[in-house]
């Protein structure tokens, strides 16, 4: 029970790893905040929760429209007393999500500023929203979530791997604010998982993609007491798959 009484807003809470990530900050205790642009999605992971004996509610939350980012973060003071932990799930590659097959350069810029807005400011959004909180009760974590594309660059969706770069940036300026303000801020880049199966065909060193388990683990091993130490750092979860030479 590392998050007994603690609350917990968790975005792109509707599916994949922000799902997992909530469902298992309930099981130790928190009260969890589940947001996600899907409603029925988040509603059905909250229902899921509670029927296991957690504390959880269900907010349509679209991480573009910062209205809706302050709303969620009044709500979960309003419903729990505090905001102790942000996880920033919500993401995804801006081709694949819109289904478009087009070369990048031949994108509308719609879809570009879709993953930009999506990936990178509505994390900046989440963050600046409940930095305020954070730093009035003088305690905080934060986990971004990037990706191996912010590391190693990804030329089939240019902007997402832009954007997962732009989340290491937010995650060491943000860590920089909140040292002296009692908030940590840490990020997680994650290789290949298995939140769909096509993610099985991208091969590691290791052989295989990461059971969303491993990464879900680690996220909140870095939001607990366990990772007091940790901030301003970014970890990846990627079976060797940034290691150079191995392709």
């Amino acid at each position: 029970m590392r998050f007994e009484n603690q609350a917990v807003i968790v975005t792109g809470a509707g599916s994949g790893m922000g799902r997992l990530s909530a469902q298992q900050f309930a099981a130790e205790g928190a009260r969890v905040m589940l947001t996600d642009v899907n409603l029925d999605a988040v509603v059905a992971a909250a229902e899921e929760i509670r029927g296991n004996g957690g504390e959880a509610i269900a907010l349509q939350m679209d991480v573009r429209c910062y209205d809706q980012v302050q709303q969620a973060v009044s709500a979960t003071q309003e419903s729990f007393g505090s905001v102790d932990v942000l996880v920033n799930c919500a993401g995804g590659a801006s081709k694949r999500v819109l289904g478009r097959t087009e070369d990048w350069h031949e994108l509308d810029i719609e879809v570009i500023d879709w993953g930009l807005d999506v990936n990178l400011k509505g994390a900046v959004y989440c963050c600046h929203a409940a930095l305020g909180p954070m730093v009035q009760q003088k305690r905080g974590v934060i986990v971004n979530l990037s990706s191996v594309a912010g590391i190693a660059g990804d030329g089939g969706s240019v902007d997402y791997g832009a954007a997962k770069g732009g989340i290491i940036g937010l995650t060491k300026s943000l860590a920089l604010y909140g040292a002296s303000r009692g908030v940590r801020v840490c990020c997680v880049a994650p290789g290949p998982v298995l939140t769909r199966p096509e993610m099985a065909n991208m091969k590691t060193p290791l052989g295989r993609a990461a059971e969303p388990q491993e990464v879900v683990d680690f996220i909140l091993y870095l939001s607990s007491e366990r990772g007091s130490f940790f901030t301003g750092s970014t970890h990846l979860i990627d079976g060797g798959y940034c290691c150079g030479g191995w392709l």
